[in-house]
C-alpha cells in the first residue's frame, strides 16, 4: 500500500481574509499553532494564497515595520508549489527536499484540501520505517529459533 498526500495531509486549515491586520492574524496563527495561513480574498473566500512565519520575519520584522499595519494580501505568496491527494508522499517529500520548503499545499481541482508540513512527512516515514523494522525482526526471529 503506498501512502498518498490525502493520508498526511492536514485538513483543518487556517483561513484568513487577505485584509486582515498581519498581527491579528499572526495571533490566530499562534492559538491554532500553526506556521502558516491560508490567505483568502472576497465574501466567497477565494483562496488568494499563504502566509508564513518566514513571511513574518522577511517581511515585517527584518524591516523594522509594525505588523498592525500590515495586511496579509501585501505578506502572503500565491501558492504557488501545490501537489494532488493521490500523489505519493515519497514524491510530495522529494519535492519539497527539492524546492527547500517546508510546506506544500494539497489541491483537488480549484480547491485548497490540505497542507503537508515537514514535520508531518517525517512523522509518517518514522512510522513506515518502525513498521518495516518490526516486520524485519519479525522474520529475523522467525528465521533463528531458539535452541
Amino acid at each position: 500500500m503506498v501512502l498518498q498526500a490525502k493520508d498526511i495531509m492536514d485538513r483543518n486549515l487556517l483561513l484568513i481574509d487577505e485584509e486582515t491586520d498581519a498581527l491579528s492574524a499572526v495571533l490566530k496563527m499562534v492559538a491554532a499553532r500553526k506556521g502558516y495561513a491560508i490567505v483568502t480574498r472576497g465574501p466567497a473566500a477565494k483562496i488568494a494564497g499563504i502566509v508564513t512565519e518566514w513571511d513574518y520575519l522577511e517581511k515585517i520584522l527584518a524591516k523594522g515595520l509594525a505588523p498592525a499595519t500590515v495586511r496579509l494580501k501585501e505578506l502572503g505568496s500565491e501558492i504557488v508549489h501545490a501537489c494532488f491527494p493521490e500523489t505519493p508522499t515519497d514524491e510530495v517529500a522529494s519535492r519539497m527536499a527539492e524546492l527547500g520548503i517546508r510546506r506544500i499545499v494539497v489541491r483537488s481541482g480549484d480547491q485548497v484540501v490540505g497542507v503537508i508540513t515537514s514535520r508531518q512527512v517525517i512523522g509518517a516515514f518514522r512510522e513506515y520505517v518502525d513498521k518495516l523494522t518490526a516486520q524485519i525482526a519479525g522474520y529475523h526471529a522467525g528465521a533463528n529459533p531458539p535452541g
